[in-house]
């Protein structure tokens, strides 16, 4: 297998999974310090989504560490294969939750014309926009996986 930028145990991969994991746990932090985000489910549904980012994002990104300690490249074909999977699979989940959870947003808050919750409309919005952000460097890494096994 080849090395492409962003592997698993490069400096770019560790790069992508801090990042991701950085902006799922701050879409988490911000909606879940609101008092109503358990009305929609769609919120909940983005709870649930930036969870399993977070931990996907946290085991391989000790993963990449281990390896740039160890000084290895990951290119294992059935850990990568794994990989590829598990990213699509958390990149699609990510994608789902957080448009779903913006549609929520622009139809309540933005379409009703005033949103009864004050402060935590902007809280809501925050964790939406990190959500979205979260998706991107996932999405890039699911690339990149799909693009490294078939290379292979």
């Amino acid at each position: 297998m080849k090395d492409f930028p962003g592997t698993p145990g490069t400096f770019l991969g560790l790069v992508l999974r801090m990042s991701q994991l950085i902006f799922a746990a701050g879409s988490i932090a911000s909606i879940a310090t609101t008092h109503s985000f358990f009305i929609f489910s769609a919120f909940c549904n983005l709870i649930a989504s930036m969870g399993l980012q977070v931990i996907w994002s946290f085991v391989l990104a000790s993963l990449d560490a281990y390896a740039l300690v160890r000084k290895r490249v990951l290119h294992n074909p059935v850990l990568v294969s794994l990989f590829v999977v598990g990213d699509w699979v958390t990149a699609t989940l990510s994608l789902a939750a957080a448009s779903s959870a913006s549609g929520v947003i622009v139809l309540y808050f933005h379409d009703l014309g005033h949103c009864h919750f004050g402060e935590e409309c902007q809280r809501c919005q925050i964790s939406v926009t990190l959500a979205f952000l979260s998706w991107i460097p996932n999405a890039i890494s699911s690339l990149i996986m799909l693009w490294l096994l078939a290379a292979g």
